[in-house]
């Protein structure tokens, strides 16, 4: 099993609910915050494609304009301001602080590597309070390339001096398990609920229920 262990951060190490209280008072409906990071992710592959590259903020922006525009919803700047703000005030998923303590006490190195810029997840894993779990944070800024392109793995494998079949990607999100493996790379999938793998999907080595059940299997292998 890899020594070098590197996670995904939104929804696989921070709880996304957070937001469903901002999109529940300016949608009237706390379901449009799923709707909203669909179609970041959209927005995010699209520019993948064509290679126009935008920032994660920037795309979490213009996605938001146009769920409301879908929605019929006049955005104030407060209300942006109240939705995209709390991207960076999500708390940690409640098993993930002691299941990172158990790998990083097992002297294993953890790094995370993120769509997001440096500045935000910074922001993120400092108010979840687990940012000195982590020896680095990388992000595909680096790269202009979104994960699950193959230059942002590429990229980690490099910044870190570790082989990609060295490397142990942990995420909540099929995209991204199946970037890494194609990148070389092995893989943990967090199976929180309502996110599956697709049967057209790689398997990865490891797939869990939640953080917990992923740092166990990691420990048994």
């Amino acid at each position: 099993m890899p020594r070098t262990i590197v996670f995904d951060v939104n929804e696989t190490l921070l709880d996304l609910a957070a937001l469903d209280a901002p999109f529940a008072e300016v949608f009237g409906d706390a379901s449009v915050r799923a709707l909203w990071f669909a179609q970041v992710l959209q927005s995010a592959l699209v520019g993948n494609s064509i290679g126009k590259y935008s920032n994660f903020g920037v795309i979490g922006a213009a996605a938001l304009e146009m769920v409301a525009q879908r929605r019929g919803v006049r955005l104030s700047d407060d209300d942006r301001t109240n939705i995209l703000s709390t991207m960076r005030k999500l708390p940690a998923h409640p098993e993930v602080p002691a299941a990172l303590l158990r790998l990083k006490s097992a002297g294993y190195r953890l790094v995370t590597l993120t769509n997001s810029p440096p500045a935000a997840v910074n922001a993120q894993l400092a108010f979840a309070g687990i940012a000195d779990m982590f020896e680095m944070s990388l992000s595909v800024d680096a790269v202009s390339k979104f994960k699950p392109h193959r230059a942002a793995y590429d990229m980690a494998a490099r910044h870190l001096d570790v082989a990609p079949a060295d490397l142990l990607l942990v995420a909540a999100h099929n995209w991204d398990t199946s970037g890494a493996i194609a990148a070389g790379w092995q893989a943990a999938f967090v199976a929180r609920p309502g996110i599956v793998l697709g049967p057209l999907d790689p398997t990865p080595q490891i797939v869990g229920a939640d953080m917990t059940e992923v740092v166990e299997q990691i420990s048994d292998l």
